[in-house]
């Protein structure tokens, strides 16, 4: 593109320069001033209407030169405006096939449907989790706005099926639809759920009424921004010690330094094939523990997520036991039940 610019430029000069040496040498010549821009005009735009004064051998070999000057600086313009289209066609086109080709190379990526002003805060969330992920929006400026991001995009209607084909739903773990029509999001969730029956959805709902239908359209989650946002409020005026404190150690290296002072973590414990801990019991996981830990939460294979389960709930294969315990305890239980772990939150050592 710079090279395309600097043509334009470089012909603009020339020819700038050639009409004020042509339109000075008529005038040398004892033309008037308009005669003289009249006769350069027609004679570097190729219009050829004769000649408006007298002409003199001299003259007719510097008017050919003027022909010869002016029409090589108009074509070198014209030259570079056809290059920069150009290269702004392939450019594009190499780009489409870039994000093309990375789009297909994802696996167990996120896609988020809509890049307005809850699909941006997501979008950087996601950068920050460095979790792989496409974003999906008809519209060509918010779609440029994410390109420029450097993010991977699809330019289209997330109800379209061969868009979501086009970024990987069927090997993707998440999609988040997040626009604010409810109409369009049970839309998308109907039909991503169609096209990959293991995904995780989560759904935007702007009213009450439409989290039962996204729900029965495939939506693992709901979310109602403006609940969340009430609840905040609610909370800054009946909680807001509380809030305040939360909000000091809401990062995760503020709450792993405060975990650990106390030495406590949070642990994913995930249950694998041929584990003892297969068919048994929360209470009987928390007995085996000897009180180092308590379960809080137990996110299923099928990746619903119980919180505070029962003593009587069963563990099965691919279930995941989300525990709160001491730092040294934990992985030494898990190392003895051949449980693959994942640290949430604590001092990393």
């Amino acid at each position: 593109m710079h090279g395309s610019l600097k043509r334009i430029l470089t012909g603009a000069g020339f020819l700038s320069l050639t009409l004020v040496v042509a339109i000075t040498g008529y005038r040398l010549a004892g033309w008037s001033l308009i005669d003289s821009i009249y006769m350069v005009v027609i004679t570097v735009f190729g219009v050829g209407f004769g000649e408006v004064g007298p002409m003199t051998p001299q003259l007719r070999v510097f008017t050919m030169f003027v022909i010869i000057a002016g029409c090589t600086s108009v074509g070198y313009i014209l030259g570079g405006f056809l290059q920069m289209i150009t290269e702004g066609e392939i450019n594009r086109a190499l780009g489409a096939r870039r994000m093309t080709k990375e789009i297909r190379t994802l696996n167990q990526h996120v896609i988020i449907c809509g890049y307005g002003r809850i699909g941006q805060i997501l979008s950087r969330q996601m950068v920050d989790a460095k979790q792989p992920f496409v974003i999906i929006d008809n519209n060509l400026t918010r779609i440029e706005t994410a390109e420029a991001m450097g993010y991977l995009v699809r330019l289209g209607n997330a109800t379209d099926e061969g868009i979501l084909e086009s970024a990987g739903i069927e090997r993707a773990k998440v999609l988040a639809t997040v626009l604010p029509d409810d109409s369009a999001n049970v839309f998308i969730t109907l039909t991503a759920r169609g096209l990959n029956p293991n995904l995780i959805i989560l759904s935007r709902g702007e009213f009450p009424s439409t989290e039962k239908k996204l729900r029965q359209a495939g939506a693992d989650h709901v979310v109602s921004p403006a609940e969340i946002g009430a609840m905040r409020m609610s909370h800054i005026i009946t909680h807001p010690a509380a809030l305040s404190f939360l909000d000091q150690t809401v990062d995760g290296s503020s709450l792993n330094e405060l975990l650990s002072q106390i030495d406590v973590q949070v642990d994913e414990l995930a249950v694998p094939p041929g584990s003892p801990l297969v068919h048994s019991t929360i209470g009987n996981v928390q007995v085996r523990g000897k009180g180092t830990f308590i379960v809080v939460a137990l996110r299923k294979a099928d990746g619903s997520t119980i919180i505070n389960p029962g003593y009587d709930v069963l563990l099965d294969e691919g279930d995941t036991v989300i525990v709160m315990g001491h730092r040294g305890d934990i992985p030494k239980f898990a190392h003895h039940y051949a449980l693959k772990r994942q640290m949430r939150w604590g001092a990393r050592g």
